[in-house]
């Protein structure tokens, strides 16, 4: 709101026409237009007035008697002010998106997160009845504020979690109008399909690396050493269709390498037991396996030398109390999630069966999406410093990513 003084300008534009005096200034950006009027009343005064938009602003001092006029002593004489209210000042234009980015421009994107998966990606409530189960948490978290800070990219996310951990993969391919999915999904080939193996969506570049370990309890650290010492004595609880399930399974012996189960392992599923027969009718992979063994709730070892598995579900919190109530022996898990966990136990718990092989995780969009996979491609390299940042360092520093948009910005990488 700005306050405006009448002044005896009006009088002089007044005399000036000899009866009805109109001024404007030359508009310029940003600038709003006011006319000043007069006339000449009945009783020989002249009236004054402020005009914006058709609608005159009456001061209420705003009469020049004919004595003032005909003085023409040369002073000014004002008015009482007039408010004049002026139009709300709208902020600049964002430069548009270039390089990768430039074709990327749909609004806000629909961004499904995985709810359960602390300290990588989560809901900062675990009910999805409270306000906190749709605010994100974690190492993707912040990438994802990071990547929404960096001008001429001009991408921002509605973030929406998912609970099920089932083909979470798929989102971007399906009927939830997800735009881009993450959460600690570990690139696979296997997890771009459908079931029918049609190509479904594409994972952006890796930025984020997992091993997989098993978590166990202090006392049992030196008994387990190794994936390899566990047998039908033990029980491993795994969430089903993750490459921690699938990893442990391989190196446990209970899967060989095209995911089939051992002949003789027992399967509780909701139709009821089934037995391995060593073939692929039987089969465990990190996208899912055979249909038959969908909704599996544990595995019978058939072999001394190889463990029983339980099936908790997707949310990994049960897990860990079953493994601090002694239900279950060992849970496979990341090497990320097993460590926090660790460090939390205030020694209860230790991590142990580190996998030399190590995975990259990354975000699934649609297959056909090909020009917002360029633009995050460009925009997480550039955040990860080409996969030389990645949680151990955001872990270590948990500014560091919105530092990296800060000096992209300041560096106006935005034409690259």
């Amino acid at each position: 709101m700005t306050r405006t003084r009448m002044a005896a300008l009006f009088a002089l534009l007044a005399m000036a026409a000899g009866g009805i005096a109109i001024g404007w200034a030359q508009m310029q950006p940003g600038e709003i237009e006011l006319r000043v009027a007069a006339r000449p009343t009945a009783d020989g005064q002249i009236e004054v007035a402020l005009v914006r938009d058709g609608r005159r602003m009456l001061p209420e001092s705003r009469f020049l008697s004919a004595a003032q006029a005909a003085s023409r002593d040369g002073r000014w004489r004002n008015s009482t002010p007039v408010a004049v209210a002026l139009p709300a000042q709208q902020p600049a234009a964002p430069a548009p998106p270039a390089g990768a980015c430039a074709a990327v421009d749909r609004g806000t994107l629909n961004f499904g997160f995985f709810a359960f998966f602390d300290p990588v990606s989560f809901s900062a409530a675990g009910d999805p009845a409270t306000p906190g189960y749709r605010e994100h948490r974690g190492y993707e978290a912040d990438l994802l504020t990071a990547l929404e800070a960096m001008e001429r990219t001009g991408l921002a996310f509605n973030r929406i979690p998912i609970g099920e951990w089932t083909d979470i993969w798929l989102a971007p391919a399906g009927a939830l109008a997800i735009d881009v999915t993450g959460g600690g999904i570990t690139i696979r080939d296997d997890r771009t399909m459908d079931s029918s193996g049609a190509v479904r969506v594409a994972f952006t570049n890796g930025h984020i690396q997992f091993r997989q370990t098993l978590l166990v309890r202090a006392a049992d650290a030196a008994a387990i050493r190794t994936h390899g010492d566990l047998t039908d004595a033990h029980t491993v609880g795994a969430v089903p269709e993750t490459t921690g399930e699938e990893r442990m399974l391989r190196l446990a012996g209970l899967i060989d390498a095209d995911g089939a189960l051992a002949a003789g392992t027992r399967i509780a599923t909701p139709e009821g037991m089934l037995t391995a027969d060593g073939s692929a009718a039987y089969a465990i992979n990190a996208a899912g396996g055979t249909d038959n063994l969908r909704g599996r709730t544990r595995l019978i070892s058939g072999d001394a030398g190889m463990p029983n598995v339980a099936y908790l579900g997707s949310d990994e919190a049960p897990y860990l109390a079953a493994l601090e109530a002694g239900e279950i022996d060992a849970f496979a898990r990341g090497e990320l999630g097993n460590v926090a966990a660790a460090e939390a136990s205030d020694g209860a718990l230790a991590v142990t069966a580190f996998d030399p092989f190590v995975e990259y995780g990354g975000w699934t969009v649609a297959a056909d999406d090909r020009d917002l996979l360029a633009c995050l491609n460009d925009r997480l390299d550039y955040l990860t410093d080409g996969r030389s940042i990645t949680f151990s360092g955001w872990n270590n520093d948990r500014g560091i990513f919105m530092r990296r948009a800060a000096a992209w910005n300041a560096d106006n990488r935005g034409g690259n």
